[in-house]
């Protein structure tokens, strides 16, 4: 087949290779590579706990143990007045407030928005949605009152990909006295994963009606600093006044980093330290009556506070690398503390994970097409081992390879690298046993193959019928002819008898000049060997005369064969050196039939079988007895038999 030839089956091979690796690449990306991204920031990256600069109050269920949920506004009112006594860098409230409580006494409301009004370090949140307003009108002079209000100053210096569009429709619509207390709020959103919705990247300043908003986490950072003043670049949003690098990657309009994680602490769902919202009210509650608090105020002192909720009913959760339920609180805290740290999960480009596969594949390929397959096993087996442990070394320094997509597409490799390497092995294998075979019999090759690990030295003794046939004339022939024109008649006339020979069983020894040897019943296991001898004698030379015809109408000189066989008990098997073997058949039998064959010339024959012989295809033969005989090299005289003809 020509997909099986040199060049063409390589090519074909490559470009299938290359096809199915972009198959596995695009698989692997979206579906492997996440979760193996989670386990590495698992084991290898999250390994200490959360800054002690940031501090959490949750309304857990502790505090839903005291009051039921939903909250009146005066409970969240006396948490910020408690904070207000501290002194604390920045207070974040993780929350949104979309509506007045029509449930309870605007009181209520209204001391919670005293109560930010007179906080002068408060970061609130909202969101930016995805719907439209219900009051294009409305919404349109509450977007102008918002960027009016909460812009910050930011430089966008970028060259490429510098598009602000966004899918967001509207932003969340405040009650006015919340949006006239709030100085400092950020955005809530959170970029999940679409494949499995697993949180892995944080939405740092939002696109929305050509302006960038910050996070919640980057609104605290630019407050706890005093600036509001950021550049954005190709690569980063930059704080020029802390020179915070923020590696910034585009989605949807929004500039987004890789998160960094913290490891939980012991035997809680934080990786930062926090305090009861109930245990703060109460706290609150027994300074005003002069009383000691259960939580000291300055254990907040020069703190970054974030509060939230996470108890049961009202969890505010999400799934992350370290968490399938990971609180809101704790993961904006996360986001900020990368901010402090200035420390976050930075992604190899496409492109050097590109440069990845491809020496993956190189090295793979190399290595299966040059060394043997133990050594090229063994050798790939550490590359990966190598890999991984490149990889733990990367994420241990916050950096990110694809880890799964090279490994897996190495195992592809290898898969077509050892299949292309087997095949083509068994081509050359099939290639030298061709080449060997027009030195070696057919059935001899077959027979070193099949005891490929036990060839040596040595054979055993059979019952074999010997094959001579030799060209009358030759020499003389030779003598008036080139040496061109003696190897065409030559090279056509063992080109007919050689199938035949095969058809018989018979395999060819040796080619000695004009003659040629065959052996009957070995290898070939055949017991009626000495009749197939003659039947291929009789059919040599009925293909000789069809031949002399031919050569007759070419201008060819004639020429005619003798044929002696001999039947007897032989050594058959390897001769020669360890490093030089050679199979044949060693005995008196064997210069037997080459002298029963000379006799063709004394009496004029053509075919001449021993005594032997004859006794075993006397059933079949018509004959001639020649008496009494003198052979060279016996003693005894002996009858030889002159084949006339075979019956059918």
């Amino acid at each position: 087949m020509k997909l099986f030839k040199g060049k063409s089956f390589f090519l074909k091979t490559i470009f299938f290779h290359i096809f199915l690796v972009i198959v596995i690449a695009f698989v692997s990306i979206n579906f492997w590579e996440n979760p193996i991204y989670d386990t590495f920031i698992n084991y290898n990256n999250a390994t200490v706990t959360g800054s002690d600069e940031i501090s959490l109050i949750v309304i857990d269920d502790k505090s839903l143990d005291s009051y039921r949920w939903p909250w009146a506004r005066s409970l969240y009112g006396e948490i910020f007045d408690y904070l207000n006594k501290t002194k604390a860098k920045v207070v974040v409230f993780d929350s949104i407030i979309r509506s007045l409580d029509k449930e309870r006494p605007s009181s209520s409301d209204n001391y919670f928005f005293n109560t930010v009004k007179k906080s002068p370090n408060f970061v609130g949140g909202y969101m930016a949605m995805t719907t439209d307003y219900e009051s294009a009108q409305s919404g349109e002079k509450y977007d102008e009152e918002f960027h009016k209000k909460f812009s910050i100053d930011i430089s966008d210096k970028r060259t490429r990909n510098n598009s602000r569009y966004s899918d967001y429709k509207s932003l969340t619509m405040f009650p006015q006295a919340y949006f006239n207390a709030l100085e400092h709020i950020g955005a809530v959103n959170l970029d999940l994963t679409p494949v499995d919705g697993v949180l892995r990247a944080s939405n740092d300043l939002i696109s929305y009606n050509d302006n960038f908003y910050p996070s919640i986490a980057l609104s605290a950072y630019l407050f706890a600093n005093k600036t509001n003043k950021l550049t954005i670049t190709n690569k980063y949003i930059i704080v020029d006044k802390t020179g915070l690098k923020i590696p910034a990657i585009k989605k949807n309009g929004d500039l987004t980093h890789f998160i960094k994680y913290y490891k939980l602490r012991d035997n809680s769902a934080y990786s930062h330290k926090n305090y009861s919202a109930i245990d703060i009210i109460n706290s609150n509650r027994l300074m005003k009556e002069g009383k000691q608090p259960l939580i000291n105020p300055a254990e907040f002192d020069n703190k970054i506070v974030l509060v939230g909720a996470n108890a049961l009913g009202v969890e505010d959760v999400l799934e992350t690398s370290i968490s399938l339920s990971h609180p809101g609180v704790d993961i904006q805290a996360t986001i900020l503390n990368n901010f402090l740290d200035n420390e976050f999960m930075v992604k190899l480009p496409a492109w050097l994970n590109l440069l990845v596969i491809i020496i993956f594949t190189v090295i793979t390929f190399t290595l299966i097409l040059t060394l043997p397959f133990l050594a090229s096993l063994v050798m790939l087996i550490a590359s990966v081992v190598i890999y991984i442990g490149f990889c733990i070394f990367c994420f241990k320094h916050n950096i990110a390879p694809n880890i799964i997509t090279p490994v897996a597409v190495q195992l592809s490799t290898m898969i077509f690298g050892y299949s292309y390497r087997f095949i083509t092995e068994g081509r050359n294998k099939e290639k030298i046993k061709n080449a060997m075979g027009k030195y070696l019999s057919q059935d001899i090759m077959k027979n070193v193959v099949k005891n490929i690990d036990d060839i040596k030295l040595g054979g055993k003794k059979a019952n074999v019928t010997v094959l001579f046939a030799d060209i009358r004339g030759f020499t003389s022939m030779s003598e008036k002819m080139t040496a061109e024109e003696v190897s065409v008649i030559l090279n056509e006339y063992f080109s007919e008898i050689e199938p035949i020979i095969t058809k018989y069983n018979g395999v060819i020894n040796k080619f000695i000049g004009d003659a040629v040897m065959a052996i009957f019943g070995e290898p070939i296991q055949d017991l009626n060997h000495p009749q197939n001898a003659v039947k291929c004698a009789d059919e040599m030379l009925k293909k000789v005369d069809q031949l002399q015809e031919k050569w007759l109408l070419e201008g060819k000189p004639k020429i005619e064969i003798g044929i002696g066989i001999n039947t007897g008990e032989a050594f058959v098997g390897n001769i020669g050196s360890e490093t030089r073997l050679e199979y044949t058949v060693i005995g008196d039998m064997v210069n037997l039939a080459s002298r029963i064959e000379s006799y063709n010339k004394v009496y004029k024959t053509n075919l001449l079988i021993s005594s032997s012989t004859y006794a075993c295809v006397s059933d079949i033969a018509d004959v001639i007895k020649i008496a009494d005989v003198t052979i060279r090299g016996k003693a005894k005289k002996m009858d030889i038999y002159e084949v006339l003809r075979l019956s059918d």
